[in-house]
């Protein structure tokens, strides 16, 4: 039982990481992942010798790949591709297919929701739980949230907020990054300060982030696997995963897998809280309902 869980967990996202990363590895690591993608039923009977020959890299190199993806080395990494693909080949294959301006409005409903759904599991194999937990941990005690986003991240940032104030917990977001860089500035080690940013590159929220940090508040980062800036001003790394479609200025698949962390921190928080959480959620409750026919 106890080697099944193991191998469970190891298994976990490795192939979903290695995805994610690929725009963020290093030319060498590239190389090693690319080959990785196209042959992994050919990876399982590889020395590590053979694969370093078959992708032109260094035995090294592919040792410290495997440490990138939190694995302990070549082993557990042909043991994680190898359990991971064949557990996608026994189950029905989720794609998040390219939309075709002739697609019927099925169609688009079926591919729509396939990315999603995709989106949702690959968060679930690539997001850690005791990251989380630290991340819950320190909201439950932080003083004040403060929230960091743009664009469509934005709008993840304004729902987090939401959820957050309906249980009492004094939250800000700000759409203009001006303010939410001045917002940071005022922050303390009693605040918890969130980063949204699926690519881990936008400037405005790295840089609130790094303020944040500076003056000693709790950071979290909510984005993708994968090496990006935003890594380095977080104390807290919350990770996503999502395959976008050729509509990718819309930010969908990414959307709702930042709403799952969001969700899965809420829901968190709420359970250390849940006497109190309760009468807020009544209050609040009670508090709309007069606006509503």
């Amino acid at each position: 039982m106890e080697k099944s869980m193991e191998a469970g967990e190891i298994m976990g996202g490795c192939l979903v990481k290695i995805k994610q990363g690929l725009e963020t590895f290093k030319p060498s690591e590239k190389k090693i992942a690319q080959y990785i993608l196209n042959n992994t039923e050919e990876l399982k009977h590889l020395s590590i010798t053979e694969l370093a020959g078959k992708c032109g890299s260094s035995e090294a190199s592919i040792v410290r790949f495997c440490k990138s993806l939190e694995l302990k080395g070549y082993q557990e990494l042909k043991l994680a591709v190898s359990l991971e693909s064949s557990h996608k080949a026994s189950k029905k294959k989720v794609l998040f297919e390219q939309i075709g301006i002739e697609d019927s409005t099925k169609d688009i409903i079926s591919k729509v929701s396939s990315g999603n759904l995709q989106a949702i599991q690959d968060t679930m194999n690539v997001l850690a739980p005791d990251e989380l937990d630290r991340a819950i941990e320190s909201i439950d005690k932080a003083r004040s949230i403060s929230i960091f986003g743009a664009g469509a991240s934005s709008i993840v940032a304004l729902d987090a907020q939401y959820k957050f104030m309906r249980i009492n917990i004094p939250t800000n977001m700000y759409f203009d990054s001006h303010i939410q860089m001045t917002s940071a500035v005022h922050l303390t080690k009693e605040d918890v300060a969130i980063g949204i940013s699926y690519s881990g590159r936008t400037k405005e929220v790295v840089d609130a982030l790094r303020i944040a940090k500076e003056k000693g508040a709790t950071t979290i980062c909510i984005t993708q696997f994968g090496d990006s800036p935003i890594l380095s001003a977080a104390d807290i790394k919350l990770l996503t995963a999502s395959s976008e479609n050729n509509f990718r200025s819309g930010a969908m698949a990414s959307r709702i897998a930042q709403l799952t962390v969001i969700d899965s921190l809420f829901i968190g928080v709420a359970c250390k809280r849940y006497d109190e959480v309760i009468d807020h959620l009544e209050e609040t409750r009670k508090a709309v309902k007069g606006m509503k026919y």
